[in-house]
């Protein structure tokens, strides 16, 4: 025997008694009923009376779908409706498990039917809550979060903890206020499993509120925020706990403005870990390509991955092509949704994290503070010097044939080429490394840091696609971070090793003024690509190089395919 009865898409109009005598005898009579289905009817203040009369009769109730339940009514119907349903559960002693009001036009009169019953015993056990498209607004949305607040108390009290797995309030207009109160709930809990609040004109504010809050809930499974405005700042503050969240296996945030410095930012927290993850949406962003990029990179351990939606962004036909070679490349192009809605990228685009629109001049002097230290992410790449060489690119001169010219190993330090390393001949590499020693003297620090020099140097030139270049290239390279490596070792200076690797591709600062770093990543990439894999590469330089190459930095994140490479050896 069914323990559900239906009259959902009846459209029948129950406002007397008479109009509600048989569905009521019906649920008088259903000798097990556990879920009610109401679905697109009316219901009006005397019949709601008769129906929560017949489901006082069920203790063993658990499921309320009742939403579109109110069409027609008048607002001040509702709450004394809700009501009387309200008060047949609680005459029935029910344990209820599932409140779905969706899609009723409650507002803050409505939530006023609601408040008593929501802290009442017969949602103790309440696990899925749905309220969509309410029109709660934020006073009806405070009000139904206190009482909420309330419930859990009550709960705790009576040593039945309120174990809440689903909660569902998009379309209610809750803005920054309302998400703010709701957040202190979620905290409250710590059970969720899946939080959908779309469409609620929530701001970075709230966005950060309710990011502390899905922290706290390990077994958060699915997040869907779309169609709020995170700017950069809440993509930030969301990217900062995206680490406390490792079940999450849906993630939508598209349609929330967070830009190409968001993108960077949720990709940089996203990539080390969330294995479980299979559908992230963050289509209609404003996203330019690095933050595509960033994102793309991240899906590297995404096993479980189905659906990837960047669609409506900036990327433009260029940035699309690297966003499918990267995906190809580490198995996620399937999931790659469509790219047809990508637009050229803007080159006016104020990246920077704006305020939003409607905010007043209070708020943004309270906020100018953080737009300060945003901006300081991009500084640190400004002042990292690069001298741009003159002649050939580097991409003609891989066409063009190679004779060895002869030549020191301090003449090869201070112009680099392809001929000068042919022609140090067989001792090349030995040479190189004698040379880092001179300039060195007798201290290790100098050494390994000149070493570094010497290494860069050497493996700016193998962007060449001869086989001899690279090889040479590969051996010289090789016999220099053998030496570094035996160096740290024998002084304990294994720190000393990963500073310097991250000074030389400019991804932290160097404390000498006067450096200069003037040659072409791409080939350095390439050439760590070789290292990162090998035994004799230290773990802890590992480690560092996979935290700082997650963050955004111009210079890497121009060598798009190189960087691909080496995170995908870093991480295997």
């Amino acid at each position: 025997m069914s323990s559900t009865l239906s009259f959902a898409g009846e459209n029948n109009k129950w406002t007397t008694a008479d109009d509600v005598r048989n569905a009521a005898e019906a649920i008088r009579n259903t000798e097990i009923l556990q879920c009610l289905q109401l679905e697109a009817n009316t219901l009006g203040v005397e019949a709601a009376e008769v129906m929560g009369e017949a489901l006082a009769a069920h203790p063993e109730f658990e499921r309320a779908h009742w939403k579109d339940l109110f069409t027609g009514r008048l607002k001040t119907e509702i709450p004394d409706a809700l009501r009387h349903l309200f008060s047949g559960l609680m005459r029935a002693g029910a344990k209820l498990k599932e409140l779905d009001l969706s899609d009723n036009a409650l507002g803050p009169i409505g939530v006023e039917g609601m408040v008593e019953f929501m802290s009442s015993p017969v949602c103790y056990s309440l696990e899925e809550l749905r309220l969509n498209n309410n029109g709660l607004g934020i006073k009806g949305g405070t009000m139904l979060a206190e009482s909420l607040m309330k419930l859990v108390a009550n709960a705790n009290s009576a040593g039945t903890p309120l174990k809440l797995k689903v909660f569902i309030s998009g379309r209610n207009r809750l803005e920054k206020e309302g998400a703010k109160e709701f957040a202190e709930f979620f905290k409250a809990v710590g059970t969720l499993e899946e939080v959908a609040m779309p469409q609620n004109g929530i701001f970075h504010e709230g966005i950060a509120a309710l990011a502390e809050a899905f922290s706290m809930n390990p077994n958060l499974r699915i997040i869907n925020l779309n169609d709020n405005t995170f700017t950069p700042k809440g993509a930030r503050a969301m990217a900062e706990k995206l680490p406390s969240m490792q079940n999450l296996e849906i993630i939508n945030f598209g349609d929330c403005l967070i830009k190409t410095t968001g993108a960077k930012f949720i990709g940089s927290a996203l990539l080390s870990d969330h294995q479980k993850l299979r559908e992230l949406y963050l289509d209609s962003n404003e996203i330019g390509i690095e933050g595509g990029l960033a994102i793309a990179d991240a899906m590297i351990n995404k096993k479980n991955l189905k659906t990837l939606n960047l669609d409506g962004n900036q990327f433009g036909e260029e940035g699309r092509e690297n966003l499918v070679y990267i995906l190809q490349e580490i198995g996620c192009l399937d999931a790659l949704a469509t790219l047809e809605n990508d637009e050229s990228p803007d080159s006016d685009e104020d990246d920077d994290d704006s305020e939003e629109s409607g905010d007043d001049e209070e708020e943004e002097e309270e906020e100018e503070e953080d737009d300060e230290e945003d901006e300081s992410d991009e500084e640190e790449d400004e002042e990292v010097h690069e001298v741009v060489e003159s002649g050939v690119s580097p991409l003609k001169r891989t066409e063009m044939a190679v004779q060895p010219v002869k030549c020191t190993a301090a003449e090869f330090y201070e112009q680099p080429t392809v001929g000068r390393l042919l022609g140090l001949g067989n001792s090349g590499p030995s040479q190189l490394v004698e040379e880092a020693r001179r300039m060195g003297g007798r201290s290790d620090e100098e050494f390994i840091f000149n070493c570094f020099g010497m290494f860069m140097r050497t493996a700016s030139i193998a962007i060449a696609s001869n086989n001899e270049i690279q090889e040479a290239v590969k051996n010289a390279t090789e016999h220099i971070a053998k030496a570094v490596f035996a160096a740290a070792q024998n002084g304990d200076l294994s720190s000393v090793v990963t500073n310097n690797l991250l000074v030389h591709l400019g991804l932290i600062k160097c404390e000498d003024k006067k450096f200069i770093l003037d040659w072409d990543l791409h080939g350095c990439l390439k050439m760590l690509t070789c290292l990162v894999t090998q035994p004799l590469f230290p773990s802890q330089t590992k480690s560092a190089l996979q935290l700082f190459l997650s963050r955004p930095n111009s210079r890497i994140d121009a060598c798009v395919q190189e960087k691909h490479k080496l995170m995908v050896a870093l991480f295997q």
